[in-house]
């Protein structure tokens, strides 16, 4: 079972292809269900530990906006735990989206420098698009079981 990044974050369309095919999709919706459970936090999700924008700064330097490193804090593990990815480039709002151009641009860029297996895709426009991106997406996990399955 291999790890698989996804991008946006918060897509449960591109989760749902992962996990199908049995590995795990690091996406957002599960970093924050943490944040919601932790007892720490007096008034989820609007309050963030005292830890949170320490964390942020493993990512994104002191000069960054404060709203990157609060979501880097979140986004950033995620990427450090990845053994493969999936960016979806040019998705609308609906498809899963952080809000933030910096914190795309940076987790992108964060992505692309790891030595992980990457698949990069453009958003379908129509139905065709779409049968060949999910075709390609299957086809990229399908040869990620054949690496777990050589080591």
């Amino acid at each position: 079972m291999v790890k698989v990044a996804i991008y946006p974050p918060n897509s449960l369309i591109l989760a749902d292809l992962i996990e199908r095919k049995g590995h795990t999709p690091l996406v957002l919706q599960k970093q924050i269900r943490q944040k919601i459970k932790d007892p720490e936090i007096d008034s989820p999700p609007m309050n963030i530990t005292e830890d949170d924008p320490i964390q942020g700064l493993k990512y994104a330097a002191i000069e960054v906006p404060s709203g990157v490193r609060g979501r880097m804090a979140i986004i950033g593990p995620l990427i450090d735990e990845a053994e493969a990815a999936i960016i979806v480039d040019g998705a609308p709002y609906g498809f899963g989206c952080i809000g933030c151009a910096r914190t795309n641009e940076l987790s992108i860029f964060l992505l692309r420098n790891r030595d992980i297996p990457i698949l990069e895709v453009d958003y379908p426009t129509n139905q065709d698009e779409t049968y060949v991106m999910v075709n390609n997406i299957n086809e990229f996990v399908d040869s990620l079981e054949e690496k777990v399955e050589e080591e």
